[in-house]
């Protein structure tokens, strides 16, 4: 059922993101991928990072270039401050600005509450909530007015689903971050929005849910289908757009009507 960036990136005409630049997370796969994809598609210099695998993003930066847009790959750990601070420092010597910060970088972590180790919660939380902190501080200096900020959520920050609590709680967390956000960086023309993804092919998505339930998911989904990453791209280049600047301090569902 997959459906390539690149079939799908090819689609798109609008150059509504030109001469704006794009820092996202965790871009060399999955989601973040077809973020960086979709955001130069529309005409943004974009700017990914990757912690481990230098292969996948060398992958992403390839594609993109070949269809004569700009792009460049970082490697950091967003958990890591030290790594963060630097990664701000090369974005200002490569474009001197960040327009559009896609906090996406994110890891997956599951189990019951008798089953859940400290080890687990700060695995999961020192990526998908310091990261984004972290993350979000450092750019902030380079962020101009009319300056975006979008996190990457999930539903299940907004639903109880038994043996997920601590990756929940880290998702569930993001979105008050976002309203929150929203409300302190108004005043300066930055607009602050998350996405809340459902169920959605990715390798975390595979992880977490394995084939023989897909069927099950597709059946409770209102579009009858899953979720593709450019599905999540596309909402992702709206808020990140001009089109999107009345929208703020918003967890945006998008999940194909799986939960209604």
């Amino acid at each position: 059922m997959s459906t390539s960036v690149k079939e799908k990136a090819e689609t798109v005409n609008s150059n509504r993101l030109a001469g704006k630049v794009a820092l996202i997370t965790g871009g060399s796969r999955g989601i973040g991928a077809a973020i960086a994809q979709r955001l130069a598609q529309e005409g943004a210099t974009v700017l990914i990072t990757y912690s481990k695998n230098k292969k996948a993003a060398d992958e992403v930066i390839t594609e993109i270039t070949k269809q004569g847009k700009t792009a460049h790959a970082f490697k950091a750990d967003v958990a890591s401050e030290k790594e963060t601070s630097a990664l701000i420092e090369e974005v200002t010597k490569a474009t001197g600005k960040i327009d559009i910060l896609i906090n996406n970088a994110g890891v997956w972590g599951a189990g019951p509450i008798d089953a859940i180790t400290l080890e687990a919660y700060h695995k999961v939380f020192d990526v998908n909530v310091k990261g984004v902190i972290a993350t979000t501080i450092a750019a902030l200096k380079l962020i101009p007015a009319g300056g975006r900020i979008i996190n990457l959520s999930s539903v299940a920050g907004r639903i109880a689903m038994p043996g997920v609590s601590i990756y929940s709680a880290s998702k569930a967390a993001l979105d008050h971050l976002t309203k929150i956000w929203a409300q302190e960086l108004g005043p300066k023309g930055i607009t602050v929005n998350a996405v809340a993804p459902g169920t959605t092919v990715t390798d975390m998505f595979n992880e977490a849910i394995g084939e023989e339930q897909h069927a099950g998911v597709i059946e409770k989904t209102a579009l009858r289908r899953l979720g593709q990453a450019e599905d999540i791209a596309a909402v992702v280049a709206f808020l990140a757009s001009k089109d999107g600047g009345w929208v703020t301090g918003q967890t945006i569902t998008a999940d194909g009507g799986l939960n209604m």
